[in-house]
């Protein structure tokens, strides 16, 4: 390994240490103010607005997404911009969230008249609690630091891992005060690997007209095998009398059937069903239903209310195209 290339995994790693340091450097801070913080946010009747200049800027953004997909309506102002124009975006029962390492960003200080006069509550994350900025917040995050992770000192590099950090916590912590679980991730997150993953079986079911669905009566031939080819989906449901799931026949069935059975012609579907199905309910995480096909080595199942009625079916080719693999 040549000198050069020693010298830069070792300030690489000096790198990583100094920002490892810098956020659990916050774990012993943590106090009232972050209970405050977190309660102003979840009393926030309007939304949470995220504030700062330069690199904090974008560690603003980062923090208002990660807010807006937990359910907390949250957006970023630039500050300068805020001056020239977009004032109108704070409103008096919206919560503010201000980034500032120094806690005397121009830009953001001249924001506070502003906020004070619109009736808007602060929250200050700044490395200053003794700061122009932190002395006009409601609440006060301490994010300051021993260094920067920057070889010069300047660059904002731990200061800005530790905000990210800090909005982070507030971020999940607020999750979960405000009780936001799968079902509201998969509602605002329906595309991409995540929104896949948290579909239900309700999404991706055969139902209706699309359900194969026969009674313990139905002949086999021509009415079972037509309803089978019909939906394409390997297989049949069998009900009894009332609507009610007692079986199901299958390809595989039918062709074990065929070596051992020589009246085929004169069966019905609940002489050569497979009683007691596997069954899951429609609000399962397809993900969920799809262990359930891998642990029993079956394509399908169905799916049926808690009376046992026929609701529909997943096929493994269902689960295939939302790529779960």
């Amino acid at each position: 390994m040549s000198t050069d290339t020693a010298s830069a995994l070792d300030l690489a790693r000096k790198v990583l240490q100094t920002e490892a340091a810098a956020i659990l450097g916050l774990v012993d801070r943590l106090d009232g103010e972050f209970e405050r913080a977190l309660q102003l946010l979840f009393e926030c009747k309007g939304r949470v607005i995220v504030t700062g200049m330069g690199k904090s800027g974008i560690i603003c953004r980062k923090i208002a997404a990660t807010l807006s997909s937990t359910g907390t309506s949250a957006w970023f102002l630039h500050p300068a911009e805020a001056t020239h124009g977009d004032l109108g975006a704070i409103r008096e029962d919206d919560v503010v969230l201000a980034l500032s390492h120094s806690g005397e960003t121009e830009e953001l200080l001249h924001l506070l008249e502003s906020i004070k006069r619109l009736g808007a509550r602060l929250i200050a994350l700044t490395g200053d609690p003794a700061s122009t900025l932190a002395k006009a917040a409601d609440v006060i995050l301490d994010c300051s630091i021993t260094e920067e992770a920057c070889p010069l000192n300047l660059v904002p590099t731990a200061s800005t891992t530790a905000a990210l950090a800090m909005g982070d916590a507030l971020a999940m912590t607020l999750l979960m005060r405000k009780g936001f679980g799968e079902d509201q991730f998969a509602s605002l997150h329906p595309a991409g690997k995540l929104g896949r993953r948290l579909k239900r079986v309700e999404n991706v079911m055969h139902s209706g007209d699309a359900a194969p669905v026969v009674r313990t009566t139905t002949p086999l031939m021509p009415d079972v095998f037509k309803e089978m080819s019909d939906k394409r989906l390997g297989m049949t449901t069998v009900v009894d009398a009332s609507g009610i799931l007692v079986g199901v026949f299958t390809d595989g069935d039918l062709r074990r059937l065929i070596g051992r059975a020589a009246n085929i012609l004169e069966l019905t579907a609940g002489e050569v069903m497979t009683p007691k199905p596997i069954t899951i309910q429609r609000g399962l995480l397809a993900v969920e239903a799809l262990k359930i096909m891998e642990t029993h080595k079956v394509t399908s199942v169905v799916v049926a209310d808690k009376s046992g009625a026929v609701e529909g079916v997943v096929h493994l080719h269902d689960l295939w195209r939302l790529q779960m693999f």
